[in-house]
C-alpha cells in the first residue's frame, strides 16, 4: 500500500486501493486506450472528493502533479474515463436517486453521477416521466458520464442531448470547494464576482472571455448547436439579458473543469405506445431519397442502415432478421428504422399511413415490416444490427469507436458519403454508415488490427483525415459525444485559432494546476497517443449488454 492510499483512507469515508488488480480494471474503458492509474478512490459523500481535490491541489502548489480522472460505468469511447494518477469511481457509492418531483410544470430527477441512465429511467417511467436523450449505452452507463459528454441516442434528432435537460449542478472545483451552478440574474452575478474564492474568480475571468471575444463566440461556437468540441458551451453561458449560468460549460467538459457530485435533470413526458417500421432498399441512394422524404412526419428517430452491415452479420455471424427467408442470399443495399411514439394512437396512426403512402410514391421499397405485424423486438434487432458484430469473432480484430459521433449537415450529407468511400479506399478498410437522418449523426466503425505496427500507426491517420473531412463538409466533430483523449489532437488542429485560444483561457481558469483529467480535451503528443494504445483492445467487459454503436 502507497502512503498517499493509507494517507487518503486515514481521511475520507470510502475506499481506496493502489492493488494492481483493481488498477488494471480501471487502466480500460470503451476506447482503444489503456493507462495505469495509481489509485482508484471510490467517495461515499461529496466531502470525500473535496478532501482528494484540496489534496492534489496543495500537491501541485508544490510542484506535484497527481491528476484526478472521473469515472462512471467506464463505457466512454474517447479515453476519458482513464488516466493517470488517481480515478474517482463514482459508480460504487454516488448512485442514489436523491428526489425526484412529479409536479405537472416542474418534473426534475436530481440525482448523484453514479446513477445507472437505465435505472433512472424505469423509476421515471413509473410516474409516467423519461428522460429520452439516454445513449445507446443506456444499460451500463452513467447519468454523470452522460452529463459530462452531453451524451445523445436514438432520440437525440428530435429531443436534443442530455445537457439540453440539465438546470443544476453540483461541482468540486480544483481546489476542493464547492459550488453549485444554476441560471443567475445580474445582481447575482455582480455578488458571485465580489467573491474572494475560486468561485469568485471563475466568475469574473468567465464573464471577461466572454465579454473580450463576444463576436467570435457567437459566430464560430453559438452557430453550431450540436458540437461538443472543446467548451462549446461557453456560448450559452450569458444570456442577452445579462443572466449567467456556468452549467453549460460542465455539460461536455468531461471532468476537464470539476467534479460532478450532485445533478438535477428536467423530465419529459413518456409515451409507452411506440410504432416502428422497418423499410429495405437495393441501393443505399434510394434508402437516402426515402429518408428525406420522411423527415417532414416528424418521427421520433428515422435511421439510415448500411446494407453491408446485414450482409457481415449474415455471413460472417450466421445472423438472421425478419427478412432473412425472403431475402436468404440477397445483399441488402440499405434500410431505414422509423419510429414513432406521438402519445395518441390516432396521430401515430395516421402517421404510419402516410410513411407507407410516401414509401409506396416512391415504388423504391423492396420489402416494408411494421410493428403492427412484427413485434418491436423484431424491428429493434434490425436497428441494432451492430450489436451482433461489436465484439469481432476472429482474435486481434478490434471494431473501433475512433470516429463515432460526428454530424454532418443535410445539405452535405451526399457529398460526404461520397467522400467516405475515398476514404475508405485510401486507408484499406471498409466504412459502413449508419446515420441519424433527423440530425446527422454518424456512426462508423473500422475494423482494425491494432497488434500490427500498420494498423497502429494508421489508426491517428485515419482520425485526422476523418475529421478534416468532417470540417471540409460543414460537419461538427463531436456531437454525441465529446472529443475526449483520441480526436482532441486532430481536433484542435482543424479548429481556428482564436477558438482554441477561448478554450485554454477556460480551461487553466479552471484547472491552473493541470489535475484535472489532462491529455482530454487538449493537444496530446502523438507518440504518447500511440504509446497508450491497448493492443488487446476489445469491449469484452461490456459484452453482457450487447451494446449497439
Amino acid at each position: 500500500m502507497s502512503k498517499i492510499t493509507q494517507y487518503l483512507n486515514e481521511h475520507i469515508l470510502g475506499e481506496v486501493t493502489s492493488a494492481e488488480s483493481v488498477r488494471q480494471q480501471f487502466s480500460r474503458d470503451g476506447s482503444i486506450l489503456s493507462i495505469m492509474p495509481e489509485l482508484i478512490v471510490s467517495p461515499r459523500v461529496t466531502n470525500d472528493i473535496r478532501k482528494v481535490a484540496r489534496f492534489t491541489w496543495q500537491l501541485a502548489e508544490k510542484g506535484h502533479v497527481l491528476p484526478i480522472t472521473t469515472r462512471g460505468g467506464g463505457s466512454d469511447q474517447t479515453g476519458a474515463a482513464i488516466g493517470k494518477g488517481i480515478i474517482i469511481n463514482t459508480l460504487a457509492h454516488l448512485n442514489n436517486i436523491i428526489f425526484i418531483s412529479t409536479k405537472n410544470k416542474d418534473q426534475f430527477a436530481h440525482v448523484q453521477p453514479g446513477v445507472n441512465f437505465g435505472t433512472l429511467n424505469e423509476v421515471l417511467k413509473s410516474h409516467g416521466m423519461i428522460i429520452p436523450t439516454f445513449p445507446s449505452s443506456f444499460n451500463y452507463s452513467t447519468i454523470g458520464g452522460a452529463v459530462a459528454n452531453n451524451a445523445g441516442g436514438q432520440f437525440a434528432g428530435r429531443y436534443g442531448l442530455t445537457g439540453n435537460y440539465v438546470t443544476r449542478l453540483e461541482v468540486v472545483l480544483a481546489n476542493g470547494d464547492l459550488i453549485e451552478t444554476k441560471r443567475i440574474n445580474k445582481h447575482e452575478l455582480s455578488k458571485k464576482k465580489g467573491l474572494q474564492t475560486l468561485e469568485g474568480e471563475l466568475y469574473r475571468k468567465i464573464d471577461g472571455i466572454i465579454d473580450d471575444n463576444k463576436d467570435l463566440i457567437d459566430a464560430k461556437i453559438g452557430s453550431k448547436t450540436t458540437d461538443n468540441t472543446g467548451y462549446s458551451g461557453i456560448a450559452k453561458v450569458k444570456e442577452r439579458d445579462g443572466s449567467f449560468d456556468l452549467t453549460p460549460l460542465f455539460i461536455g467538459s468531461q471532468g476537464t473543469l470539476g467534479v460532478m457530485s450532485e445533478i438535477v435533470l428536467n423530465a419529459d413526458f413518456y409515451s409507452g405506445c411506440e410504432l416502428a417500421i422497418v423499410a429495405l432498399f437495393e441501393s443505399t441512394e434510394a434508402a437516402r431519397d426515402a429518408a428525406d422524404s420522411l423527415t417532414s412526419l416528424e418521427p421520433a428517430s428515422l435511421e439510415f442502415i448500411d446494407g453491408a452491415l446485414f450482409n457481415e452479420a449474415r455471413d460472417n455471424y450466421g445472423k438472421k432478421y425478419v427478412f432473412s427467408e425472403t431475402n436468404a442470399n440477397k445483399d441488402i443495399g440499405a434500410a431505414l428504422f422509423i419510429d414513432f411514439n406521438d402519445f395518441s394512437d390516432n396521430t401515430r396512426r395516421r402517421k404510419l399511413k402516410l410513411t407507407m403512402k410516401k414509401l409506396s410514391k416512391l415504388n423504391t421499397a423492396s420489402a416494408i415490416y411494421t410493428s403492427e405485424d412484427h413485434s418491436i423486438e423484431e424491428l429493434n434487432a434490425i436497428r441494432e444490427v451492430s450489436s451482433v458484430m461489436i465484439q469481432p469473432e476472429t482474435k486481434g480484430d478490434s471494431l473501433s469507436s475512433i470516429i463515432d459521433n460526428s454530424s454532418i449537415p443535410a445539405d452535405r450529407r451526399e457529398e460526404f458519403i461520397l467522400a467516405i468511400d475515398e476514404l475508405a479506399q485510401k486507408h484499406h478498410i471498409s466504412l459502413p454508415l449508419q446515420i441519424s437522418w433527423l440530425n446527422g449523426v454518424v456512426h462508423a466503425r473500422p475494423l482494425l488490427q491494432l497488434h500490427q505496427i500498420s494498423d497502429r500507426q494508421k489508426t491517428f491517420k485515419l482520425i485526422s483525415d476523418y475529421i478534416e473531412l468532417v470540417i471540409k463538409c460543414g460537419g461538427c466533430i463531436a456531437a454525441e459525444s465529446s472529443e475526449g483523449r483520441i480526436k482532441s489532437t486532430a481536433a484542435y488542429a482543424q479548429l481556428d485559432e482564436g477558438i482554441v485560444n477561448i478554450y485554454e483561457q477556460i480551461r487553466i481558469a479552471f484547472d491552473p494546476y493541470g489535475t484535472l483529467n489532462p491529455g482530454v480535451k487538449q493537444k496530446n503528443e502523438m507518440k504518447t497517443l500511440i504509446a497508450d494504445l491497448n493492443p488487446d483492445h476489445n469491449l469484452a467487459d461490456f459484452a453482457k449488454y450487447a451494446p449497439r454503436v
